[in-house]
């Protein structure tokens, strides 16, 4: 734009330094094939193991989203005891362990033992090595055992997606009619505010019982 009036006369520089100051994005697609490469690669190195391991199951924290669940870093050590695993050993077959979490519920300790005993129960281990100090006719077995093995490349026992549509259909008693609600969360309030002072107030009367006594 020209200047108008004795002004400044616009000094706008166009020459950008590509090398230092612009940077495009034409490897993208390529970078995207690498990627995928590399995955597939990674695979095939470790198959017939899943590509991902076990999650425990979580819930959000805060109140606000603490009614969904989702999956959590690892497993606790109280849970790996309480199935019977030890938990460097969990961390061997294919099971996240965190350290740092600890179990705030029973409810959901025992959700997660559940769900590392199906787990075990579902789960096949074969050799290090891919050998057994047996016979040959057992060795040949174990070959064919694991070559036939699928891999899993998708996520390990995902959480069961529950049906938001589902309605349960009761029916409204007259209790539910005459229940005010409203009061009595103001008498479970006051009663939980009042309680320490009325727990003082009768054992101040105990003790005046026997100081004239």
């Amino acid at each position: 734009m020209p200047a108008k009036g004795n002004q400044v006369i616009p000094n706008t520089h166009f020459h950008k330094d590509w090398q230092k100051r612009v940077k495009v994005w034409f490897a993208r697609p390529m970078k995207a094939q690498k990627r995928r490469r590399t995955r597939l690669l990674k695979a095939a190195a470790i198959a017939p193991r899943p590509l991902k391991k076990l999650k425990p199951i979580v819930r959000c924290p805060g109140y606000r989203h603490n009614i969904r669940q989702r999956l959590g870093k690892g497993f606790t050590f109280l849970e790996c005891k309480e199935a019977g695993l030890n938990y460097r050993y969990a961390r061997t077959i294919g099971i996240y362990v965190d350290k740092k979490r600890k179990n705030k519920s029973v409810e959901g300790l025992q959700l997660n033992v559940q769900r590392l005993k199906e787990y075990m129960s579902k789960l096949v281990v074969f050799p290090k090595n891919g050998k057994m100090k047996n016979t040959k006719e057992q060795n040949a077995e174990l070959k064919k055992e694991k070559a036939n093995a699928v891999q899993l490349r998708g996520e390990i026992m995902p959480i069961p997606k529950v049906d938001k549509n589902e309605v349960e259909v009761m029916e409204i008693t007259d209790d539910m009619k005459n229940y005010q609600a409203y009061h009595a969360l103001r008498q479970a309030r006051a009663k939980k505010r009042w309680h320490g002072k009325r727990l003082k107030k009768i054992a101040d009367a105990a003790a005046n019982d026997l100081a004239k006594k």
